[in-house]
């Protein structure tokens, strides 16, 4: 009796220490891991930006662009509260609601066909034979293999003569001479070229390099979208040490491009599918406040999104977002300034997507 009392226990002491063996070999369930834990993922790895979702071709900028306008809130769903935004306050518009296909028309015709002014910063240094050959190069590129129209060196140079009076007056300084000229001749993208030079070796086997960046700017913010570095291997010419530079600055340029208009049409599509284009309105003579709230309002209800940027009894300003060609926003201000009070309002003069008018008052 001693004997099975004894075995039965030592056969009980034996199960639970099985039992505790295999339950500490046996891993713990692998953790999904989160939605949200995956996009920090992504983004760290390039993949995704907390702006433009990943998609199956990163550099499909219409697929984006597509995810960026779907991803906006149908309007009566709820979302979750968000940070406020330090950004001016717009006017109650339609612009969370999906593109009509007139309007994915525009957007899309609108991306595929940016327009660019390339020039080079001043302020760097280059020498203006060498900012020349780099402007050229980019244009060159942007002509060859974007099929798109340019304005070459030379032009540009004529007009910051020729406008310097009407900058002075239009502007005040407040930008500078080459994004008003950009402005004034509709570009969406004004690239500026920013490089140094250097050279080496000997006579007869010179050697030259150039590094530098190419930055991206919203023609008609002036606000800097993004900016592309390059630095060139070392050239050699047997001509003279400015061949070898020469030839060093051409490459690189050329070799950035693609890299530029990629990033370009990208930071564009997504500024322009969450809001629309950006056009800027100046009322002149707006001593009625109550009369320019009805024009915002009315206006409001005609294009995506307005913003009041300043108000004074001479001149108000407003930044509206739609995607209508600039022939369009002209006629609309028109029927607006109609219904709002202003039946003699009168264009004044436009410069690019910026529009001046005055009320008639």
């Amino acid at each position: 009796m001693k004997k099975t009392w004894f075995f039965s226990k030592y056969l009980m002491g034996a199960v639970i220490i099985g039992l505790l063996i295999i339950s500490c070999a046996t891993p713990p369930p692998a953790e999904k891991p989160s939605s949200e834990s995956q996009r920090a993922k992504e983004i760290v790895q390039g993949t995704s930006t907390p702006e433009m979702p990943s998609t199956t071709a990163p550099g499909d900028v219409q697929s984006a662009a597509k995810a960026v306008v779907e991803s906006q809130p149908i309007p009566g769903e709820t979302q979750a509260p968000s940070t406020p935004s330090s950004s001016p306050q717009a006017s109650a518009s339609y612009y969370t609601q999906p593109m009509t296909a007139e309007e994915s028309r525009f957007f899309q015709n609108y991306i595929n066909r940016l327009s660019y002014l390339v020039y080079y910063n001043e302020n760097s240094g280059l020498d203006p034979q060498l900012a020349k050959a780099a402007v050229s190069q980019a244009n060159r590129y942007l002509i060859e293999k974007e099929g798109l129209s340019v304005i070459d060196f030379d032009q540009i140079q004529k007009n910051k003569k020729d406008q310097i009076s009407a900058y002075q007056a239009e502007t005040g300084g407040s930008i500078d001479i080459i994004t008003y000229i950009a402005q004034k001749l509709n570009a969406d993208i004004y690239l500026e070229i920013d490089a140094k030079t250097s050279f080496g070796g000997v006579p007869g086997a010179w050697t030259g390099s150039a590094q530098g960046s190419i930055k991206i700017f919203d023609a008609s913010t002036a606000a800097l979208l993004g900016s592309i570095s390059f630095l060139s291997p070392q050239t050699f010419s047997p001509v003279s040490p400015d061949a070898a530079m020469m030839n060093a600055i051409s490459g690189i340029i050329w070799q950035s491009m693609p890299k530029v208009t990629e990033q370009a049409k990208h930071l564009m599509s997504t500024l322009t599918a969450a809001r629309g284009v950006r056009y800027e309105i100046i009322l002149q003579n707006t001593p009625d406040a109550m009369a320019v709230s009805q024009f915002e309002r009315n206006l409001a209800k005609r294009v995506r999104e307005v913003e009041r940027l300043s108000y004074s009894p001479g001149e108000t300003r407003f930044a509206l977002y739609a995607f209508m060609p600039a022939s369009k926003i002209q006629d609309t201000i028109y029927d607006v300034a109609s219904m709002s009070g202003f039946p003699n309002c009168y264009l004044l003069y436009m410069r690019g997507r910026s529009y001046t008018f005055n009320t008639g008052i």
